[in-house]
């Protein structure tokens, strides 16, 4: 009787785990060549990064703890220049004179940006309109103190002109402690309110217009709408945008520079400003760098703050 020969059963068994391992070692060099590649367009990122923040920051944090003059080496001091800035009167009353252009610049912007997205989104949507409320927002913050400095000037200023022919006394607007803080808050409103407003028509993009119909059969009027709809679901955008423009709001420095240096009798002396002119009208690096690190600080702390209490990674859109 003749056995006929039959190949070993082992056979496919092993080339099915070759191929499994083959397949595995290719979509391992893949990664590897896609990981490269990421790398690759993250490293001028990461490189500013380095160069341009995370550097300085320790560098301001070091400097905070020395004397420096920029003419001789830093000298360690210690907690020295945080004990000088808790003593330092000009110091707290530069915070709050910043705390008071915040509470002005944020409460104006914020509302009148969610105005203005709002009718951009409920009665047009209109990319010129969207444009035009942009165009402010492409203007620098120099050219636009210089403007409004102009504008606003008590003896030529179109603004006063304005007031007087209405019968009026001419306001002192960047001239009186009173109006100085207010007059620069609005000029920076009036710059980033369009910015402001696009961010949130945006996030009100996002909300399905399914709702809006729902709530007009039902009887609901646009206020309650606003209410009951778009302020719930523009939240997570709405608290984003506050954390961004309280951040800004107090780093306000170049409108202060160019329409009044600070003044008149510190009303203006702004935390920014006041740390650039210890920096570089008195060269007391050291101690600028300490109120940096303080401003650093009081930034972060608000910043958490903000975030929990407003729920900014959360939504209620399912």
């Amino acid at each position: 009787m003749t056995v006929a020969a039959s190949s070993p059963p082992s056979r496919l068994p092993l080339r099915g785990a070759e191929g499994v391992t083959a397949k595995r070692k290719a979509r391992k060099v893949r990664e590897r060549g896609d990981g490269a590649l990421a790398a690759l367009f993250i490293a001028p990122a990461l490189l500013g990064f380095l160069v341009f923040l995370l550097w300085p920051t320790l560098r301001g944090i070091y400097l905070s703890f020395t004397r420096f003059n920029l003419l001789t080496p830093a000298k360690w001091v210690g907690l020295d220049n945080y004990i000088r800035m808790v003593h330092d009167p000009i110091f707290w009353d530069s915070l709050k004179v910043t705390v008071e252009y915040v509470v002005i610049n944020i409460g104006v912007q914020t509302v009148s940006a969610l105005v203005i997205a709002v009718l951009l989104q409920r009665l047009t949507q209109s990319a010129v309109l969207r444009g035009i409320v942009l165009a402010p927002y492409l203007m620098s913050n120099v050219v636009a103190g210089v403007v409004w400095l102009w504008m606003l000037d008590n003896q030529l200023g179109i603004g006063n002109e304005i007031i007087q022919s209405l019968g009026l006394d001419r306001v002192p607007f960047l001239a009186d402690e009173t109006w100085a803080i207010p007059t620069i808050a609005l000029i920076n409103v009036w710059r980033h309110v369009g910015y402001t407003a696009l961010l949130l028509f945006a996030g009100l993009q996002a909300i399905p217009n399914d709702m809006y119909e729902a709530a007009k059969v039902d009887g609901a009027s646009e206020w309650r709408m606003f209410w009951r709809i778009t302020m719930p679901l523009l939240r997570p955008v709405l608290a984003v945008v506050l954390i961004m423009t309280v951040i800004g709001s107090f780093q306000v420095f170049d409108t202060v520079a160019v329409t009044t240096s600070g003044g008149p009798a510190n009303a203006t002396n702004v935390l920014q400003y006041y740390i650039y002119g210890s920096a570089f009208g008195r060269f007391q690096f050291g101690y600028a760098s300490a109120m940096s690190v303080a401003l650093l600080a009081v930034l972060s702390a608000i910043t958490v703050i903000q975030y929990r209490i407003t729920r900014a990674g959360q939504t209620d859109l399912g």
